[in-house]
């Protein structure tokens, strides 16, 4: 394999495993046949479409499309009472689908849909479908939930899947983690790893590198189909633009608020979940006396939404008995689906019931007047709630009231603050992802080769391993750099990249390249230094918390091609900085007091020195006064323990927008003990990483030659100022003396 094949392979483009569609059903609109036939084609693939776009109507088709291709089964899970809706709407598109309660019910051909709380029963079922299509795919919102693990290993050998949701997860972006994994295109693991953070000011909390948003969003519209309006696709449409939205926040006096033991006076603050749930006890009367008091004076439907059980009995006693409908989730699944179905199809003017039980799936245009009897801190309940009659479909303004009290002033402003943060997501998300019919993935690469020239020096602007190739074989004396450490920290979105892998792996498969040219371009018996560390692993990409040898990996990698291993040394470093700047859990005193067993050291450097094979044609050769005893004897330790981590050169001035890590320049002492040992005046110093230009620097004032390499621009032009200053030293010097 070529070095433009790898990095081509290297890109995360989701294959097609679909087939080409046939006669799509002339029933759906024009812009919906284009999402089926792109879905068919994809063969794994998504729908993130708004509410009230049909994703039911494409789901089906796409589901009609595999079963007639595969002329096998084609299984639908669903929440409980959209499968009857789906029945329904696959009528009117002259689609059969089969409701089945039990396995035995699912058709030897076509297609059968079923409760997702029913996927244990159709165990068997799942071995042998041709497709699956899951509805309401938000289900896998659980990043470690049980059901999410039950249906990705369910159908983790399924040839044909298609996801379908409104904006997965509205404040969640690894929730499309979880659609991928499902999908069979990438783990969760690997996705976090490629293009998330995370963030050390929170643990456990993941946000998308700021250079890696455009490449991650082109990755995800390589299989998900993001669309918010027909105007998406190009297409003007009337009937879908969603009509006014009201919503509305009743409060209710329900006496004051009890102080606590502590204090003087109550006052709103943020409560936790067992407060806000007393509170709702503590206001339950006032609460639902308002709810059906809105409930009668309307004329149309009207939906409430209950938290507690309590609200739902005093609701139905308050509700006149033959408007009113209420569903609980200790109801039976068949009388959940009966009375669901009796206020769709208008029997029931009035339904009471929790988000937790019908605010998934369920088409309710048919009524515009909604009241939530309180809220809660979930945002995505509220938010599916609603969006159960605010759909594109809805002919009428809703109207959204909540019946709140004083205490729960809180609730609503993080409610807003998610709001708010769902509006960003929605609007990135559709930037980068909408139109992905016409859409290709392509590489982000720089392939031209820039440079700038000095007093002793080149630095070219360009890949590290495009570039060696412009350095004359068996030119370079000595070799000094610090790689980037695999997956550790990416640095640019190119994918030329080094730092821009799924793994170690990949990354000593593409640092491979670059030894190869080390190899060509290195003196006879002279030696390359690289500057390294042991990495840690993590439990949620491998599985646990352990050092993975990196420093090994490079070893291995460089004498697989025929270099010799001629020294190792280790740079100490302090643990106490390193656990103030990691919070590593090792290294925690609680740690050690709690359970020793969990210490760990702290983890140095290791600067790695290897031998290219051959005569050296140019001795080094030193005398006492250029490298006195005291300074040999410090050097040839195995262990360096004098080197200042501070002694570096400023690369503030290098960090652009889209850096998320602080530049950690390597060590000037370690470059100039490196340049002292193995490398001659007058020698060429090469440096494929070449960063802000520490290595240069030192070779330069060390009276070396220079060349080296920078794939980022910002960096680039930082080590070309260094570079160039030392010149102006120099000069300043000579004109001094």
């Amino acid at each position: 394999m070529n070095y433009d094949d790898f990095l081509e392979a290297k890109l995360r483009r989701p294959k097609s495993a679909g087939f080409e569609p046939k006669d799509i059903n002339p029933k759906l609109f024009e812009w919906q046949q284009k999402i089926v036939e792109w879905a068919v084609r994809r063969g794994r693939s998504a729908l993130f479409e708004d509410c009230g776009l049909g994703k039911t109507a494409q789901q089906l088709e796409w589901a009609r499309q595999v079963a007639e291709h595969t002329q096998g089964q084609v299984l639908i899970l669903a929440p409980l009472a959209v499968t009857e809706q789906t029945v329904e709407e696959g009528a009117k598109f002259g689609i059969d689908i089969k409701l089945c309660r039990q396995p035995e019910q699912m058709p030897e051909r076509g297609i059968g849909i079923t409760n997702y709380d029913r996927l244990e029963l159709f165990e068997d079922v799942t071995r042998r479908v041709a497709g699956v299509v899951l509805d309401e795919s938000s289900i896998l919102k659980a990043f470690n939930g049980k059901t999410r693990m039950a249906i990705t290993k369910a159908f983790a050998d399924t040839p044909y899947r298609l996801a379908c949701t409104a904006t997965p997860s509205p404040n969640d972006l690894m929730e499309l983690s979880n659609h991928a994994e499902f999908l069979g295109l990438m783990s969760g693991a690997q996705m976090l790893a490629t293009w998330f953070i995370n963030d050390t000011a929170n643990t456990g909390t993941w946000r998308l590198k700021k250079h890696a948003q455009d490449d991650f969003w082109q990755w995800v519209s390589s299989w998900a189909a993001c669309v918010s309006n027909p105007r998406d696709l190009g297409f003007e449409m009337k009937g879908f633009d969603l009509p006014p939205l009201k919503v509305e926040t009743i409060t209710v006096e329900a006496g004051e608020i009890p102080a606590a033991a502590d204090e003087l006076f109550a006052v709103p603050v943020a409560l936790s979940a067992t407060d806000v749930r007393r509170e709702k006890k503590r206001t339950l009367e006032e609460r639902c006396q308002a709810a059906a008091k809105i409930a009668k004076e309307t004329a149309g439907p009207v939906l409430i939404w209950c938290d507690l059980n309590d609200e739902a009995d005093m609701l139905v006693d308050l509700l006149p008995a033959e408007e009113t409908v209420e569903v609980r989730g200790s109801d039976r699944p068949e009388h959940k689906e009966r009375k669901l179905l009796a206020f769709t199809h208008g029997e029931k003017r009035i339904m009471v019931t929790k988000p937790s039980i019908a605010g998934y799936g369920l088409n309710w245009q048919h009524c515009a007047d909604v009241v939530f009897v309180g809220v809660t801190y979930s945002f995505e309940d509220f938010y599916q709630a609603v969006r159960r009659n605010y759909r594109f479909g809805q002919k009428k303004a809703v109207h959204v009231r909540c019946i709140t009290t004083e205490a729960d002033a809180p609730v609503f402003t993080a409610l807003r603050r998610k709001m708010e943060q769902h509006e960003t997501m929605h609007a990135e998300m559709q930037k980068h992802a909408a139109g992905f019919l016409e859409k290709k993935t392509n590489l982000i690469m720089k392939t031209t080769i820039d440079s700038e020239n000095g007093d002793g020096w080149t630095l070219y602007h360009a890949d590290c391993v495009r570039a060696a190739k412009e350095i004359e074989s068996e030119s370079v004396g000595f070799s000094v750099f610090s790689p980037p450490f695999a997956d550790l920290f990416t640095y640019s979105n190119d994918h030329q990249d080094m730092g821009n892998c799924a793994n170690t792996g990949e990354f000593m498969q593409h640092f491979g390249f670059l030894i190869d040219e080390l190899a060509r371009v290195m003196m006879p018996g002279r030696e390359v230094a690289v500057h390294c560390c042991d990495l840690l692993s993590t439990k949620w990409k491998d599985g646990a918390i352990e050092f993975k040898d990196f420093s090994g990996e490079i070893i291995r990698a460089f004498r697989d091609r025929g270099f010799l291993l001629h020294s190792r040394i280790t740079i100490w470093k302090s643990p106490v900085v390193e656990m103030q700047r990691t919070k590593a859990h090792g290294l925690l005193y609680k740690t050690l007091c709690k359970d020793s067993a969990s210490s760990r050291v702290g983890a140095p450097d290791y600067l790695l020195a290897f031998r290219k094979p051959g005569q050296n044609p140019k001795p080094i050769e030193h005398t006492p006064a250029d490298l006195p005893l005291d300074l040999w004897q410090e050097i040839a330790s195995p262990v360096w323990m004098t080197v200042d981590q501070g002694n570096v050169l400023n690369g503030r001035c290098a960090k652009d927008q889209g850096d998320e890590r602080h530049i950690c320049p390597l060590q000037l002492d370690v470059i100039n003990r490196a340049l002292h040992l193995w490398s001659a005046k007058d020698d060429l110093v090469y440096s494929p990483f070449t960063g802000i230009g520490s290595e240069g620097y030192c070779a330069l004032k060390m009276g070396r030659k220079f060349v080296g390499s920078e794939l980022k621009k910002s960096y680039f032009d930082t080590a070309t100022d260094n570079l160039r200053s030392v010149g102006m030293q120099l000069n300043f010097k000579m004109e001094a003396a």
